[in-house]
């Protein structure tokens, strides 16, 4: 007789995320610091090789967060990750270096009470950065934990201000077959977005 004995952080296969609400997310991960994307903006100080916002981190740790196993090696984190813009592959990290992350620009617009253009180190030093742990499970198999630093969802939406009769926040990735490759197959939906409504005092996600 086979005997499985499960370990405690697993989960029954009936609780597993749908795969295609999972191939969707990929968008959240490239956009969730932003609703919609925009136009470029110049950025001379990265342009001469100098981050712009290097002296954000490392952030304040949130220890509302917490792991039972240590983080997964950087050398893994970095690179065996999906990213289906440039490829179907986990090892798509080279492919994905010709995306241009500065300069960067924000489009705000929609139900808020002033459209607008932001950049990115603009965004990022008008917000309140923290790192928090968490472990990521995936539908495929594979496991992580990792170190995330970014900001709380309600920090972007009161920078946004939106009106009293918005309901939903979509996020929009940036489309450029160009650049990426990834972006010219029929399967994919581009550009992807990802969507947030917004429910009392809580923000449920959903993915189309």
């Amino acid at each position: 007789m086979n005997i499985i004995h499960r370990k405690g952080w697993e989960i029954p296969e009936r609780l597993a995320t749908p795969e295609h609400l999972f191939l969707n997310r990929r968008s959240l991960m490239t956009g969730a610091a932003a609703i919609g994307a925009g136009a470029m903006l110049p950025s001379v100080a990265f342009a001469q090789g100098k981050d712009p916002s290097a002296g954000l981190y490392p952030a304040p740790r949130n220890e509302l967060y917490k792991l039972d196993r240590a983080l997964t090696a950087e050398s893994v984190t970095s690179r065996y990750n999906n990213f289906y813009e440039f490829g179907s592959t986990k090892f798509i990290a080279d492919a994905a270096q010709k995306l241009a992350v500065r300069p960067w620009t924000i489009k705000i617009d929609g139900l808020v009470e002033k459209p607008r253009d932001v950049d990115i180190d603009t965004l990022l030093k008008a917000m309140k950065l923290e790192e928090r742990l968490y472990r990521l499970r995936c539908v495929e198999g594979w496991s992580m934990t990792i170190p995330w630093t970014g900001f709380p969802m309600r920090n972007l939406l009161d920078f946004a201000r939106p009106l009293s009769g918005a309901k939903y926040v979509r996020m929009e990735t940036f489309t450029d077959p160009k650049v990426a490759p990834g972006q010219r197959q029929v399967w994919y939906p581009c550009p992807s977005s990802t969507g947030a409504q917004s429910r009392r005092r809580r923000t449920i996600f959903h993915s189309w």
